[in-house]
């Protein structure tokens, strides 16, 4: 089950009170005041992890709570500090707050830590208010409360590169045979319920990571479809390939389906619609695809790769096209692989 949005309660634990108390010796019989502070109260920490994939493990966990700190003692003892929840989150993780949906912390990179509620300060014992003219203070101070709110976590993948287009364009197929995830793949008309990720590698040591997206359909931007509830992933990626089926089963035409999809992409987000991308026709094999395929580079005005991710006719050439655009996209913020 993929779940990439949830609204959970967060609760960081109270800060423990500070103690009155005197100092009772033999030989001290003006010990002074020996009252401890209270403990910090835990904290409710998120971190990236490689152990979640999804936010499911959050989703029937709706409140997260944190211990309280301990009241301080005599003797001058502070009371321990509260244990911290630690809950872990994938990469991609925003942090909003419910309420006013302010962005507190985008979760990016493997081992990120962000203090989602801070526990409560722990007050202070009667020893902190003695003095020259107060030798028997009865002061102390409460602990604090923690913080206390609801959040709102939504998950964006993290890959270099998104395949989109139309339900049954080959998507699925296509990430099966350049990688090692395994989508459903079925020989009846059905679309992806979930995004899937697979890395694809060349021996070299170049590696990428490919998301395969729920197919888009008219109206996507709109709310229409699963497509609309998966477009925050395709945010993230540097690159996108469209994906186009060369025969479509319902006898449309190919450069129309395209326009359509990147119709739904603007709409959605400008800056989405201005990602570099590559288009690519799928089922090259099939009677009728070889006039399709030239129709849409006449119309369109850009190159089209064609391939098969059925039986493997032309993905070579994509995977060489496809890694050298990742490289030119990567090499102005680290240099391109060498």
């Amino acid at each position: 089950m993929f779940i990439d949005e949830v609204t959970i309660h967060v609760k960081a634990g109270r800060g423990g009170d500070g103690c009155v108390a005197f100092l009772r010796e033999k030989f001290r019989p003006w010990g002074g005041p020996a009252g401890g502070d209270g403990g910090k109260g835990g904290d409710v920490v998120f971190e990236v992890s490689t152990d979640v994939d999804t936010l499911l493990h959050l989703y029937r966990r709706k409140v997260l709570k944190a211990k309280n700190g301990a009241p301080g003692a005599n003797k001058n003892c502070s009371g321990r500090m509260g244990q911290s929840t630690l809950v872990k989150v994938p990469a991609g993780t925003i942090v909003k707050d419910a309420d006013t949906g302010e962005v507190l912390a985008d979760l990016t990179t493997l081992g990120q830590t962000f203090i989602a509620a801070a526990g409560g300060k722990g007050g202070r014992g009667n020893q902190h208010f003695a003095s020259s003219t107060h030798q028997t203070p009865r002061e102390f101070e409460f602990g604090e409360e923690g913080v206390e709110r609801d959040l709102h976590l939504e998950l964006k993948l993290i890959a270099d590169v998104g395949l989109i287009g139309l339900p049954n364009a080959g998507k699925s197929t296509l990430i099966s045979r350049i990688s090692a995830a395994r989508p459903k793949i079925a020989p009846y008309p059905f679309t992806t319920k979930a995004p899937n990720l697979g890395i694809v590698s060349t021996g070299d040591f170049r590696e990428i990571v490919v998301a395969d997206l729920p197919g888009l359909i008219e109206g996507a931007h709109a709310g229409a479809g699963l497509g609309h509830e998966f477009l925050r992933h395709v945010e993230r990626t540097s690159f996108l390939v469209h994906v186009v089926d060369a025969v479509p089963p319902d006898g449309a035409d190919p450069a129309q389906n395209f326009r359509l999809i990147e119709r739904e992409l603007a709409l959605f987000s400008e800056v989405l619609a201005a990602r570099p991308r590559m288009v690519v026709a799928n089922k090259a094999d099939l009677t009728g695809a070889a006039e399709n395929i030239e129709r849409m580079r006449k119309e369109l005005g850009c190159e089209v790769v064609a391939i098969s991710a059925a039986t493997g006719e032309g993905l070579k050439r994509f995977l060489e096209e496809l890694f050298q655009r990742i490289s030119e996209i990567r090499a102005p913020a680290r240099g391109a692989w060498s």
